[in-house]
């Protein structure tokens, strides 16, 4: 019997005929970077730690963060979370709280006692960290775990440089910061304690290459007129002062002079050693203060004022002068003429600081530049085999930087011991928001941490921000988009309606059987993450 006229093929002949010859466009697979990797100083592959956190397989979480970031707990507290800002779900609802995950790992690790093993074969090369802040102690870290003797020389009697001596208790516990240093130094890590370097040359007789890891330990002096009986002291001192026996005396009034987060810190500081009046004087606005809003927010919380658009012009014995300012068109403050007096019993300096660079005053070819050194995309000076990072370099300061650094020098050193130059893989094209199908993402409002009451602050040095249990963790971390990466989802596979999309077994994703996709891009459409792109077949 004749066919139909619109029947051309016969049952079973799909298959036969390989219908993918139809196709003009191929749909392929993509490894996408996502924004909050591509935002993160440390260079931590937060997507994957993520996705193994979100199926509860916490211990393969946290060894996939330390391959980058020796301090997750640490970094749980203090890092000003450039990921989050980054983060796409920002787009949609709130940011993910990759800061309140990455805490609960870095603190079930310290419970737990999980520890790193060394598995390089020993290069028999050794290398000097000066400085055990975050930037040495990250460098020692990984060059240890690259298979290099590392001997650690800090000025200071115990390790950590400014997240010991710059960053309050509140916010950073010391016993949190302990843990972590001496999982590093269980490593082989050796740390000499109250070491000096003062020759750098001298140390390239005896050790391969140099890391140079000062921190930024020395305040900023402003020529502020002042009365005989003032009390001014910089805002470093005061609070590497706090690691001491003895808690410095500042009196019921304070002042602090400057913008930044150590300004904040100083004043919440104060607080906390019984300044009935804390205020923090400031030249400009809030908009153009370099304080991060978490900071200020919660010093505001805790009672701490602030006086924009104002500057010291004399300090007394009891009193400061404050002059009011103006912004100028282009947004510099201008002197109004406009006085006020203030009462204080002492007025702390936080107008910046900077890194002791006396010990290259003998290395020749190092150059430096605004109390900075200058180095190469490979972190190293202009002498071989020396290398800076942290405060000693032009960058951002933080903790996540400075750690970010020493994981670059680390491998830069890494390559130019074995001869050879480190050069960073290329990096894929980033995800964006407008690459998501958001359409399959249901509201789910982000978790907040727990805070102590701004009552019991004040009168204690506690921690002030908790953290996430194991549900609020898991379900935090359930919210990641996996912005364009594939996680398994299923949806090109129900949706395909020529059953090409191949599964391929838990974690090895899915393959496209191309001699029966015709290419109608359904896949694509539905890809909740944007994993999937079309591309043109080469004819």
């Amino acid at each position: 019997m004749d066919k139909p006229f619109a029947i051309t093929l016969g049952v079973g002949s799909s298959l036969a005929n390989k219908t993918g010859t139809w196709r003009t466009e191929r749909p392929v697979y993509r490894n996408l970077l996502a924004p909050c990797n591509n935002a993160c100083p440390a260079g931590e592959n937060v997507q994957s730690w993520l996705y193994d956190a979100e199926e509860g397989r916490y211990e393969k979480a946290w060894r996939t963060l330390v391959a980058d970031n020796p301090f997750p707990a640490v970094m749980g507290r203090v890092c000003y979370r450039p990921c989050e800002t980054a983060c796409s779900r920002g787009q949609l609802d709130e940011a993910v709280g990759i800061n309140s995950v990455e805490r609960f790992l870095g603190d079930e690790a310290i419970r737990q006692k999980w520890t790193v093993e060394v598995a390089a074969v020993p290069s028999r090369k050794r290398v000097l960290v000066v400085g055990a802040g975050p930037s040495g102690l990250s460098a020692a870290y990984h060059l240890t775990l690259l298979g290099h003797d590392v001997t650690i020389r800090d000025s200071g009697r115990e390790p950590g440089g400014m997240m010991r001596y710059g960053i309050p208790a509140y916010r950073l516990p010391r016993d949190v910061l302990d843990a972590e240093i001496a999982r590093v130094l269980a490593l082989g890590v050796t740390l000499e304690r109250e070491s000096t370097v003062t020759d750098v040359v001298a140390a390239l007789e005896e050790f391969d290459a140099v890391f140079l890891a000062v921190g930024a330990h020395i305040g900023r002096r402003a020529y502020i007129p002042a009365g005989d009986g003032a009390r001014i002291l910089d805002a470093i001192t005061l609070l590497r002062d706090m690691a001491g026996n003895e808690a410095p005396v500042l009196g019921r009034r304070v002042a602090v002079y400057g913008g930044g987060n150590t300004a904040v810190d100083a004043a919440r500081t104060a607080k906390r050693l019984g300044a009935t009046d804390a205020v923090v004087v400031y030249r400009r606005t809030r908009e153009r203060m370099p304080a991060h809003d978490v900071e200020v927010a919660e010093a505001l919380a805790e009672g701490v004022t602030i006086r924009w658009l104002s500057t010291i012009t004399h300090a007394g014995e009891d009193s400061i002068t404050v002059e009011k300012m103006r912004l100028d068109e282009q947004g510099f403050p201008q002197p109004t003429g406009e006085f006020e007096e203030l009462g204080t019993d002492a007025l702390v300096l936080a107008i910046g600081q900077n890194a002791d660079l006396s010990l290259l005053s003998a290395v020749d070819g190092i150059e430096t530049e605004d109390g900075v050194v200058r180095v190469g995309p490979d972190l190293m000076t202009g002498h071989p085999g020396v290398f800076a990072g942290g405060d000693m370099v032009p960058a951002e300061r933080t903790v996540t930087v400075a750690v970010g650094h020493g994981k670059r020098a680390a491998r830069a050193i890494d390559a130019w011991l074995r001869g050879e130059t480190h050069a960073e893989p290329a990096k894929p094209a980033v995800a964006t928001f407008a690459g998501l199908n958001t359409w399959y993402y249901s509201d789910a409002p982000a978790t907040v941490r727990p805070t102590l009451d701004a009552a019991r602050r004040v009168g204690t040095f506690d921690e002030v921000v908790g953290g996430l249990d194991e549900s609020t963790a898991l379900f935090e971390a359930r919210r990641c988009l996996s912005c364009g990466n594939c996680f398994e989802c299923d949806n090109c596979y129900g949706v395909c309606p020529d059953n090409a999309v191949i599964k391929l077994g838990p974690g090895d994703r899915y393959a496209i059987d191309y001699d029966y996709c015709k290419g109608c891009g359904l896949c694509v459409a539905e890809c909740p993450s944007g994993a999937i792109t079309m591309e043109p077949e080469q004819t």
